[in-house]
């Protein structure tokens, strides 16, 4: 194929531009991408990627990129989409919709390769065409019929196939154990065949979630403490967000931050209460006691939060003499059908309970509305003024009076298909709807205005592919919107959820800046308890820790022992610091509080801290890991202080264990003093751990005793890895 130095910008792009009106971020973005689809050859196994976070345009930059490729000599466009009939059937709409010009004048046909015309004349091959195919393989098959047989001349022409949802069935591998290789599965076998027929193509995979795609298994490569070098896009070019894109920096990041409206969006719901909403069990669901009982707290809360969320906002926009929006809320937490209907019938009987409790319980309808008010409050009044309680109550009852609030369950392609409008959103019918629904609403699938998420899935059943593709509230969210919302789950999924998007995050930053070109460590465990490496490919990416230069590690959520068998081992732990201390070198002659100290004697610390903390204890901490990488970290390193760690040392510390401001577990008792810019200063080849003895108050939540914090900070110079908590057998 020619290659081309300068992108032509004619028919089918200026149209779109036009319709669109691309900022000049979003157009360069788009050039670039193809401009280095002309130039770069790629290939199944290679690649051009363009790589953009959930829910941030992906789909409005890649028919750009169309536009664009038939300006500049690409006959066909081949469009690989998940495999769904209702959102196939969308995209192809949406294709007709955007290029609507260019279909009129008769220069682009556009079809679904299960609705093809019998016989295509000369004419109509002569157009630019796209084919919309759903990545199943009997539609594959009809591509490969279409391509190869029916019309072969079209597999002769330039052709562009784009990957929607790349890692989604196309990328894929499993264990062939007769061969003892690991293969591609069949979808993603069909199209590699498909590519290799035709003899000027190019190929562009778009995702939001690259894991499977960067950290592919690679036969050529020997499994070593050097890295794994996954195959890689030839290219990568990186979809920016816009000013309104609210992700996991919010959620994760920014709630961690005192007083940020962020750190009020969580609210952490029981293990307990997600095991009633899994099949139908009326001896545990007490119609009457919804609105009281301890049990329903959380989807109690969840309802009433969305239904005061929403009216909230209606009020504001009425104020502002703007039209009143129309809200949502998504409910996730199973994946059948009878859980569905099961979750339908329990919210459904709340908002009853509710409206009922409006005129024969009085009382306890305006506690549970003044409950909702002064937690949402709290967040809504950092970005603008906040209505009255009274009026906001008023609304809430006409809201409930006019059966304002909607629940629906989403959970078959055909419920999808009626509730999706064209441009791929789901139907909003009143100003307040209640999604209850499983896979159907991940991919593919934008919520608008969604103010509230309950999720309730397991995280260690899935990919962090798949859990990210969950996260319906990341998006474009405008902030007072973000102020109103509130995101239910059980803390351990919270966790799971946090550790993802960091491990997303520095995976992302790796791929922008290229320092990914160096490879990334994969580390396990055998039986014997000692570090060895690992192929990604075998990763459960929820039971693994990103471990990289200056990452803080420490236990949050837990509990002391009590007081009376806790004194004997600090004070145990105590004598055995104090001995290190007298005999280690410090870093200041005149404050010994930080020295250089054996890893040995420190994994005997962390093991006698670990004899401080409640086994029991709903939110346990992984001392094995840590221990483990701490080990890692000290003796993976050329450093001459090899199987060495700096200890920083800190006492009479009062840290509470729950935050007052946000009901959160405390997960920052190294921020407020000196401690962490000192231990991230000594931990340049080596780590640094930080111990922090509190002392315990029974007022400040713990158990009247004094005990060690231990953080642990990683070396600067330290390569990033990636650690499994799963043990391997040997």
């Amino acid at each position: 194929m020619q290659l081309t130095n300068k992108i032509k910008t004619a028919l089918f792009f200026t149209a779109l531009k036009q319709r669109n009106s691309y900022h000049s971020v979003e157009e360069n973005l788009m050039k670039q991408t193809i401009k280095q689809l002309l130039e770069k050859p790629t290939t199944f196994k290679k690649p051009g990627m363009l790589l953009g976070e959930v829910q941030s345009g992906k789909t409005r930059a890649f028919i750009g990129v169309m536009g664009l490729a038939y300006d500049n000599g690409i006959d066909v466009v081949i469009l690989l989409t998940k495999n769904s009939n209702a959102l196939a059937r969308q995209t192809k709409q949406r294709l007709e919709s955007e290029f609507e010009e260019s279909i009129t004048h008769d220069k682009l046909a556009i079809y679904d390769i299960t609705a093809m015309p019998q016989q295509l004349v000369k004419y109509e091959l002569a157009k630019k065409l796209a084919l919309v195919v759903k990545k199943e393989k009997n539609n594959l098959q009809r591509l490969d019929t279409l391509l190869f047989e029916h019309y072969p001349e079209l597999s002769n022409k330039r052709i562009l196939v784009i990957d929607d949802e790349a890692d989604y069935a196309s990328v894929s591998y499993e264990q062939n154990r007769e061969k003892n290789r690991v293969e591609l599965r069949v979808i993603a076998n069909q199209i590699d065949e498909i590519r290799g027929k035709i003899s000027q193509l190019l190929y562009l995979q778009v995702t939001a979630t690259p894991y499977s795609l960067y950290l592919q298994p690679d036969d050529e490569i020997t499994a070593g403490f050097n890295g794994y070098q996954p195959k890689r896009p030839a290219f990568t070019t990186i979809l920016p967000t816009h000013d309104k894109y609210v992700g996991g920096e919010l959620y994760f990041e920014k709630a961690k931050e005192k007083n940020h409206l962020a750190s009020y969006l969580y609210h952490e719901i029981t293990k307990a209460e997600i095991e009633i909403f899994k099949k139908s069990d009326k001896r545990r669901v007490k119609i009457d006691f919804l609105l009281t009982g301890e049990r329903y707290q959380g989807i109690r809360s969840a309802l009433i939060n969305f239904i005061v969320g929403g009216k909230l906002r209606n009020l504001q926009q009425q104020e502002q003499q703007h039209y009143p929006e129309k809200y949502a809320f998504l409910m996730h937490t199973m994946t059948t059908k009878a859980a569905h209907q099961w979750q339908a019938d329990i919210v459904k009987n709340l908002a009853k309970q509710l409206t009922i409790a409006m005129t024969e319980k009085p009382e306890l309808f305006e506690a549970l509305i003044l409950q909702a008010y002064t937690d949402l409050e709290r967040s809504l009044e950092k970005i603008d003024a906040i209505p009255t309680f009274p009026t906001v109550l008023m609304a809430v009852k006409q809201a409930l009076v006019n059966e304002e609030l909607l629940i629906e369950v989403v959970n078959s392609e055909k419920d999808v298909e009626l509730l999706l409008d064209k441009s791929g959103q789901l139907k909003h019918r009143t100003p307040l709807n209640f999604f209850i629904g499983g896979q159907i609403l991940d991919r593919g699938i934008t919520i608008d205005n969604l103010i509230g998420f309950y999720y309730g899935r397991n995280p260690q059943k899935f990919q962090q592919d798949t859990v990210l593709q969950h996260s319906r509230m990341y998006g474009a969210r405008p902030l007072i919107d973000i102020a109103v919302t509130r995101f239910y789950t059980t803390q351990t999924i919270y966790d799971v959820m946090e550790q993802m998007y960091y491990f997303d995050a520095d995976l992302r930053q790796a791929i922008i800046s290229g320092s990914n070109q160096q490879g990334v460590v994969f580390i396990q465990k055998d039986d014997n308890n000692q570090i060895i490496p690992c192929s990604p490919n075998k990763l459960l990416l929820s039971n693994i820790q990103m471990l990289k230069a200056h990452r803080r590690l420490l236990p949050i959520g837990f509990q002391t022992i009590p007081k009376s068998y806790l004194a004997p081992l600090v004070k145990k732990l105590d004598i055995f610091i104090a001995d290190l201390r007298k005999r280690a070198v410090a870093v200041d002659e005149d404050d010994n509080r930080s020295f250089l100290v054996k890893v040995e004697d420190v994994e005997t610390i962390l093991e006698q801290i670990v004899a401080t903390y409640a086994v029991k204890d709903a939110h346990p901490w992984d001392s094995r890991h840590f221990i483990s990488a701490l080990l890692y970290m000290s003796r993976e390193t050329k450093s001459a202080d090899k199987g060495l760690v700096w200890l920083v040392l800190r006492e009479n510390r009062n840290m509470s264990r729950i935050r007052k401001s946000n009901q959160h577990y405390e997960d920052a008792p190294d921020t407020s003093h000196d401690e962490l810019a000192e231990a991230r200063a000594l931990a340049t080849d080596i780590p640094a751990l930080i111990l922090l003895r509190q002392n315990g108050e029974e007022k400040q939540g713990w158990k009247g005793g004094a005990f060690y914090w231990p953080v642990l900070i990683t070396p600067a110079d330290f390569k990033t890895t990636v650690y499994s908590k799963n043990t391997y057998p040997k």
